[in-house]
This record gives C-alpha cells, sequence and structure tokens, in this order.
C-alpha cells in the first residue's frame, strides 16, 4: 500500500509564509512526479505546482515568484515552500504522487488527506 501524508498547514496572516511537506511511504518503486493542488470552498481543485522526476518544475500563473516546489528523491519526500502568502491562497492542499510499486506496474496517481491553509487579511 501507498500513503501520502501532507504537514505544515495552518493560520498565516497575509504576507507571511508557511511550509507543507508531503512525505510518501509504502510498497514504492519509482515516482515520475509529484504535485500540489489546492482546492478552495465552492471552487475546482487546481494545480499549484509539479516536480518532475529530473527536477523540472512547473507553476500555476497566480504563484508563481512566490512559491517554490522541491522534492528529495531519496526520501519520496516534497516541500512547497509558500511566501508573501494572501487570504486568496486559503483552501486546502493536496500533494500527489504519480508512481508505480514495481518495475512491471503501471504508474497510478495517489493522493493524500490534505492539509488546511487559512490566510488572513
Amino acid at each position: 500500500q501507498v500513503q501520502l501524508v501532507e504537514s505544515g498547514g495552518g493560520l498565516v496572516q497575509s504576507g507571511g509564509s508557511l511550509r507543507l511537506s508531503c512525505a510518501a511511504s509504502g510498497s514504492i518503486f519509482s515516482i515520475k512526479a509529484m504535485s500540489w493542488y489546492r482546492q478552495a470552498p465552492g471552487k475546482q481543485r487546481e494545480l499549484v505546482a509539479i516536480i518532475i522526476g529530473g527536477g523540472s518544475t512547473n507553476y500555476a500563473d497566480s504563484v508563481k515568484g512566490r512559491f517554490t516546489i522541491s522534492r528529495d528523491n531519496a526520501k519520496n519526500t516534497m516541500d512547497l515552500q509558500m511566501n508573501s502568502l494572501k487570504p486568496e491562497d486559503t483552501a486546502v492542499y493536496y500533494c500527489n504522487a504519480d508512481l508505480s510499486t514495481s518495475a512491471s506496474s503501471l504508474t497510478y496517481r495517489y493522493w493524500g488527506q490534505g492539509t488546511q491553509v487559512t490566510v488572513s487579511s
């Protein structure tokens, strides 16, 4: 079984910073990509940032220059450093990983349970 666990959410004032972490554990053979999504109340879940195996990254326009995604391949962990937070960043943040559990298995997407980030004005 594979499990993804997020941590680091909380309440912060506008302009502040938070660092989210995601740890993947279980029967993992290879992780192709990891990413962060978020979902605000009444809105669809949206991609925030993605980091692919080789280290290339991509960000939503709304967070470019403020958020930084990073990954430790040896530990199967991923972080999201969020600076200059705005009230519109308030959402539940989810991590996911596209991974395979063996050399012969297909790649599947696994999700964490989410962590709440609230930015007060």
